[in-house]
């Protein structure tokens, strides 16, 4: 038989760990065949793909962020290869079976759970017997009726053969996240989570792991993320894995875990603080809500004091970037608790956080007791909270609002400075800043349009200006400084107008010839000539400098060097009075 395993990534830069087991468990027996497209390629030009490799089995990897996207690709297949067997598995349509056996005609084998042996008896029964009762973990449909065969034992996971040793994916590993996993389960109950439908936690072989990830890395693997729901619930275990990737790792290479922030102890971040390499280890800590009584709704455990310790402990290390979670629309979490919940964890000032929406998966508790919360939430995926009773729809809009402008404007670290600045001088809470922004930014219509990098600042300097005219002129001197200092070369036209005159342009720079010192000892050892300086640096007049990290309201200019080399830029500040040559001037 022509095997295939597919699935659709949400981007190209993500690889499916799934059908690399599913071929790992089978290759001794069957030859299959990887394929990997994304939501965005053209179904069209997917089915053709398939199609011209001839399959007899197609397996399909389903998850919330594809599933009509497969369901479409999978119909039109089934009109071209009317013969070829057509099977989905994944988190997706592991719950709810009877649903998906009446919805997925064009489907002839659902597999429920873990896939690596109920896919392999299947394609023994698909090229022997054909007698499907003797594969448990199967769904699917004959003479109209459902049959459906739980699994029976879960699969030893010390046994699986390694996913990552395939010849066509050493090329592309240097490009794209490689995904791996060294345990199955998680020990909490949320009911917002499918893992807490899965008892217990299981663990893979450490050995082999420890040679996978010697092999990624021996073969330019750069960002490798581990997909353990908790990986640090033995603490045994991840001390065990951080020091090995501390000894081993190849350096450019960045490791990323899910870690449960409450439950780590403070000698594994001391550990971490002393001997893990600047940017190795990136931590991923679901925080969800600050509630404690809506958390208990969801039956999550979550100490808020040690969680704070930790995220603050590694933040003062300065070597572990983190990106914290939280779920918007939760049961009885309202607009007013939610925003309490945000400006608690945006105090921790993480790296990234990520504001996402509750959705109410199949399968989980929180589904299943919908009712009892009032919850309207989408029928198909990504199956989003529309409201519950305590969060009308028109409060979810204005919460979008400000997960739009999160993402631009903090997450992407353009703006750092300023919107620091902003939630300390200019703002009640920072929440009150992304939401209103974020309204004000609706009600222009900028949610449709495209947005250059001098399109942020433009519209944040429209904002500021609207909401606090008086104190605008301060914050553009801070936002001069991150547009600067997020650009590789010297920008042609910058966004904002007060540019120099010439003579007082002239001044300045005749002054730095003559006496670089003036600029900060930093600025002088550049050493930079008369045509470097004309050529490669930008001075702007500011209100605002900044002196031993702090923002003080001073006359001057930021000067930006431009490595001519491309690497980046370094700016420099200059107080007014200490140009000599504007005040011989004057």
């Amino acid at each position: 038989m022509n095997i295939t395993v597919c699935t659709l990534n949400a981007k190209y830069i993500h690889t499916n760990l799934a059908i690399r087991y599913l071929k790992s468990y089978c290759e001794d027996a069957y030859n299959i065949d990887i394929a990997e497209y994304t939501i965005k390629d053209p179904a069209m030009n997917i089915v053709t793909d398939l199609y011209s490799k001839k399959p007899d089995v197609i397996g399909f990897s389903c998850y919330i962020w594809n599933i009509e996207e497969t369901i479409r690709v999978a119909g039109m297949l089934k009109k071209v290869l009317p013969d070829c067997t057509i099977v989905f598995g994944g988190p997706e349509v592991t719950y709810d079976v009877p649903f998906w056996l009446d919805r997925l005609t064009d489907v002839d084998f659902i597999v429920i759970g873990e896939g690596e042996e109920t896919f392999r008896s299947l394609l023994d029964e698909l090229s022997g017997g054909r007698d499907f009762s003797k594969v448990a973990g199967i769904g699917y449909k004959q003479d109209g009726k459902h049959h459906i065969h739980p699994q029976t034992n879960k699969i030893d996971l010390r046994k699986l053969p390694s996913p990552f040793h395939f010849e066509e994916d050493l090329p592309n590993l240097s490009k794209r996240i490689t995904y791996i996993e060294t345990s199955r389960g998680c020990p909490f109950r949320c009911q917002f989570c499918l893992s807490s439908i899965e008892t217990g936690v299981r663990y893979f072989d450490r050995e082999k792991v420890k040679e996978d990830i010697r092999f990624l890395m021996k073969n330019g693997a750069k960002t490798i993320k581990f997909v353990d729901r908790t990986f640090n619930i033995s603490r045994s275990y991840a001390m065990e894995m951080f020091q090995f990737l501390i000894d081993e790792h190849v350096p450019g290479t960045v490791f990323q875990f899910e870690i449960t922030g409450d439950i780590m102890r403070p000698e594994v971040i001391d550990f971490l603080n002393k001997n893990a390499p600047a940017g190795l280890f990136r931590f991923e800590i679901g925080v969800q809500s600050t509630n404690d009584d809506v958390n208990e709704l969801v039956m999550r455990k979550q100490n808020w004091e040690k969680l704070v310790r930790t995220v603050t402990m590694v933040k003062n290390g300065g070597k572990i970037d983190q990106h914290l979670d939280l779920i918007a629309g939760l049961p009885e979490e309202n607009y007013d608790s939610f925003r309490n919940t945000f400006n608690d964890v945006f105090a921790l000032r993480p790296e990234e956080l990520q504001l996402g929406f509750l959705k109410l998966l199949r399968g989980t508790g929180l589904r299943l007791s919908a009712e009892k919360y009032g919850y309207e939430y989408m029928d198909q995926s990504p199956y989003e909270m529309l409201s519950n009773r305590v969060l009308p729809f028109e409060d979810v809009i204005r919460i979008k609002q400000t997960e739009d402008v999160l993402e631009k404007y903090w997450n992407d670290h353009r703006t750092d400075e300023t919107i620091e600045y902003i939630v300390e001088h200019l703002v009640n809470t920072p929440f009150d800043f992304f939401q209103d922004f974020g309204s004000f930014w609706e009600t222009k219509g900028w949610g449709r349009i495209g947005h250059q990098l001098e399109d942020l600042f433009k519209r944040l300097a429209a904002f500021l200006n609207d909401i606090y005219p008086n104190q605008y002129y301060l914050t553009e001197s801070i936002m001069k400084f991150d547009y600067l200092n997020s650009q590789r070369y010297r920008p042609r036209k910058p966004w904002w107008e007060d540019r120099l005159d010439k003579s007082t342009r002239s001044a300045v720079y005749r002054s730095l010839i003559e006496n670089p010192s003036i600029a900060g000892n930093d600025f002088a050892v550049l050493g930079l000539h008369e045509k470097e300086l004309y050529k490669h640096t930008m001075v702007e007049p500011v209100n605002m400098i900044k002196e031993d990290g702090k923002w003080e309201e001073l006359n001057g200019y930021l000067i930006a060097w431009f490595d001519p080399a491309g690497t980046g830029s370094s700016l420099f500040f200059l107080k007014e009075e200490n140009v000599p040559l504007l005040h011989e001037k004057a």
